[in-house]
């Protein structure tokens, strides 16, 4: 796994891919259950890709790959495929998702002896992988939310009986520059140490952007060998963040022509067009999330942004400025959770494989910038619908 040589998430998550790349080989063992802990998606994409390469062959992914969602499968019916051997493959491999559902709305005493069931017989040919991405686990554990630390005590008091449990914590700015720095030697490219830094602190160390803007910046060196600071201030910073931040200033401001046209260039100025949908709804959700932070901590300068947001969840310093005051123009907490609303229904509907992605962008761009409708008096819910 490139990128596994340091900081405590790179480390977890290499032990992992040991772990599965020995027992694939004959080499280990192969636990029944993992439970892959932390949000970080980058990290998280890793680990699942190991287990592919080594249990999913192509020909068979259709028959041995199951994605499940426990907001809308129960866990006995998880539990149930994983004991039922496949007539079409060897060994199975279940994602589970939601796992957040075990630990919400009641004690779930008949699912946690359900899976203690399954655990003490587990189907030698299956392996199940709990995403607990619900979880948010820094980098300095020391920091972690004290409702996230209780959370991750009752993970490890139910699924670590039978699983084990990688901790992928969050990706520090220096871990980042380290791993970005290792990645491009792998292909034979040099980065610049202000390169390097500068393209993780635009990103606010986003492990997800970062690679995603380095493998662009690859491409763009082929040949020459080396990324600049240049190449990063050019192909970064101007093409993607300061894109993103005018079309929530035009979102923000109510500004539904300029919100159009803007999302209009980034779909244009985006190598994927509109197949790149889903991560500029990314970065939006992000923003929003960020914007709802700033306005919950009444945050009025750049210099208090930092303490009101955790690292690896800071915008470019570029754009401090610029997205306080974008937060100060929201009356309440009740118009960013809107928007954040808007943006997961949009996400739901471009993984729906809609005809026409782009116009679905459109229409949230074109909600978002639009006044929210007034909420009904309080009184109104207590009126009769008709009067004699």
């Amino acid at each position: 796994m490139t990128g596994g040589r340091a900081g405590a998430g790179f480390s977890a998550a290499g032990r992992f891919a040991a772990e599965i790349e020995a027992a694939a080989a004959g080499k280990g063992e192969l636990r029944p259950g993992y439970v892959l802990a932390g949000d970080e998606t980058f990290l998280i994409d890793r680990c699942r890709a190991v287990v592919l390469q080594a249990y999913v062959p192509a020909d068979l992914r259709d028959f041995c790959l199951s994605e499940i969602d426990l907001a809308e499968t129960s866990i006995f019916e998880a539990l149930d495929q994983a004991q039922t051997p496949s007539l079409m493959s060897p060994f199975q491999v279940i994602f589970i998702r939601s796992v957040k559902q075990l630990y919400t709305r009641g004690a779930k005493k008949e699912e946690f002896a359900a899976l203690d069931r399954y655990f003490r017989s587990p189907n030698p040919q299956a392996l199940l992988i709990f995403v607990a991405d619900f979880l948010r686990i820094p980098s300095d554990i020391r920091r972690m939310d004290m409702d996230d630390k209780n959370r991750f005590e009752r993970i490890k008091e139910t699924l670590g009986e039978h699983c084990a449990v990688i901790e992928l914590a969050r990706v520090t700015e220096e871990d980042a520059m380290r791993w970005t720095v290792a990645t491009a030697q792998d292909a034979n490219v040099r980065v610049e140490p202000e390169a390097a830094r500068e393209l993780v602190d635009a990103l606010g160390a986003d492990m997800m952007l970062v690679a995603s803007e380095l493998e662009k910046l690859l491409l763009f060196a082929h040949g020459r060998g080396k990324i600049t600071l240049g190449d990063v201030e050019t192909m970064v910073l101007a093409a993607k963040q300061r894109s993103l931040y005018e079309l929530t200033d035009a979102i923000s401001a109510r500004d539904r022509a300029r919100a159009l046209m803007l999302l209009q260039g980034l779909l244009n100025s985006s190598d994927a067009g509109e197949d790149a949908a889903i991560g500029h709804l990314y970065m939006l959700a992000r923003t929003f999330r960020q914007m709802l932070v700033i306005l919950e901590k009444n945050v009025r300068d750049s210099r208090a942004i930092w303490q009101a947001l955790w690292q690896g969840f800071r915008m470019p310093p570029f754009a401090a400025d610029d997205l306080i005051r974008q937060a100060r123009r929201y009356k309440s907490r009740r118009e960013l959770t809107r928007a954040l609303r808007l943006v997961a229904r949009a996400d739901m509907e471009l993984r729906s494989s809609p005809p026409d992605k782009k116009l679905v962008l459109e229409r949230l761009v074109y909600d978002l910038a639009s006044e929210p409708k007034p909420a009904p008096p309080a009184w109104a819910a207590t009126q009769p619908l008709f009067e004699n």
